[in-house]
């Protein structure tokens, strides 16, 4: 598989991938994007001289869990390298831990001896701190993190973000004859900044946000609000019930609930934010069957996941995919003669990059946009509605 080939990273258990998916977006400091949103940013190159990377990984922190991916995202990133033709990156890995001013101080370092992009961090908190450090530099960072906080000036997110899932799935109800949709969400910090992307794609999509309910993120709170939320979103005529719950911890209970409390899933659709397919059990629950969540392009999936196996001997960590989509889209460029490869008009470009999850483009906002399938349950399987846009340009993608 080259590096312009398609792919995507494993699914993991439930709580464990949740869990990390919310370490890349939370705890963030203020944003570095806040200044210089329109103005190109990035290091002019010799598009025929190597090309020195800086790829700065969660290693070196006191969490067992991030060397296992630090390693796997430099396994990626290698893959990535030894895919490419005709492109020399000098790849030079850095520790970052999990600390925001080791993050600061080894972006420093990287740039000192020669870095003319990053790549990484992981955490969304150390992703900020390394682009502010090196933003006087005007080196950019193509961080790990899907939180939309740190993007902007010199700090791209390559993460999946939940504006970018809300958008394909309100796009695809819409033209299933669904307009108003009732936004169902915890009342923890994930939850709001969900609610708040779903709100924003509802709008953008000339759509009506029909009532908005949240719950406390507990069974006993999910239970005692179900009368509640149905009752809101029944008055409020929605069509739909767009919900941010996770299949780890909220979404079982409550697509049970609901049902019991009056909302009938034939009439009134549950659509998710969060991947269902997560958890084998949750495609059981009689409130998702027929429901709407998106996952990457699966193709692309197996292809990675062989590719790595076949070089390392066991299977990539989840996250490890964003190590070598970044590559393949710095080699992407520098692969076409450009000097400005490294800058944001370069790595903005409107056609994108093949990835391991499919086709994904950077945006001057400094967010990804990733191309999506749609999917439903179906007598507990997963069925894919609508695949994931191979190139973008078409509607949904």
């Amino acid at each position: 598989m080259t590096a312009t080939a398609l792919a995507r990273p494993l699914a993991r258990p439930a709580a464990w991938l949740t869990a990390l998916i919310g370490l890349m977006w939370m705890s963030a400091c203020a944003p570095v994007g806040s200044v210089g949103m329109t103005q190109d940013t990035g290091q002019m190159i010799d598009a025929n001289a190597p090309v020195q990377v800086a790829l700065l990984v969660p290693g070196g922190s006191t969490a067992g869990s991030d060397q296992a991916i630090a390693s796997s995202l430099e396994n990626a990133a290698r893959l990535a390298i030894g895919d490419l033709q005709g492109v020399d990156i000098d790849l030079r890995v850095y520790n970052s831990g999990s600390d925001s001013a080791q993050a600061a101080t080894v972006a420093t370092q990287a740039v000192d001896e020669g870095a003319q992009i990053l790549l990484g961090p992981l955490f969304a908190d150390s992703a900020n701190a390394a682009g502010v450090a090196v933003a006087p530099r005007n080196v950019n960072v193509l961080a790990f993190s899907n939180n939309p906080t740190i993007a902007g000036g010199n700090v791209f997110v390559l993460g999946s973000t939940f504006d970018n899932t809300a958008t394909r799935l309100v796009q695809y109800a819409g033209r299933q004859g669904i307009s108003r949709f009732g936004i169902v969400h915890a009342d923890d910090t994930q939850g709001a900044v969900g609610r708040d992307a779903i709100t924003r794609a509802v709008q953008a999509n000339g759509a009506q946000v029909a009532g908005v309910a949240s719950y406390p993120l507990s069974q006993q709170g999910i239970t005692e609000s179900a009368s509640r939320i149905a009752q809101t979103v029944k008055a409020a005529g929605a069509e739909a019930i767009f919900t941010t719950a996770g299949v780890n911890a909220d979404l079982p209970i409550l697509a049970t609930a609901l049902p019991e409390a009056g909302v009938n899933p034939a009439d009134t659709r549950f659509i998710g934010l969060t991947r269902w397919d997560a958890a084998p059990q949750a495609l059981e629950l009689p409130g998702l069957q027929g429901g709407l969540f998106a996952v990457p392009d699966q193709s692309t999936v197996r292809a990675f996941e062989s590719r790595y196996a076949s070089v390392y001997g066991n299977d990539p960590h989840p996250l490890a995919g964003l190590a070598y989509d970044g590559i393949a889209a710095i080699g992407a460029l520098v692969a076409q003669g450009r000097n400005d490869a490294l800058t944001k008009n370069a790595l903005t470009q409107r056609q994108g990059f093949n990835g391991t999850s499919g086709v994904f483009r950077l945006q001057p906002d400094g967010l990804s946009q990733r191309a999506l399938a749609v999917a439903t349950v179906r007598d507990g399987s997963v069925v894919i509605l609508d695949p994931a846009p191979r190139s973008f340009g078409r509607a949904g993608s």
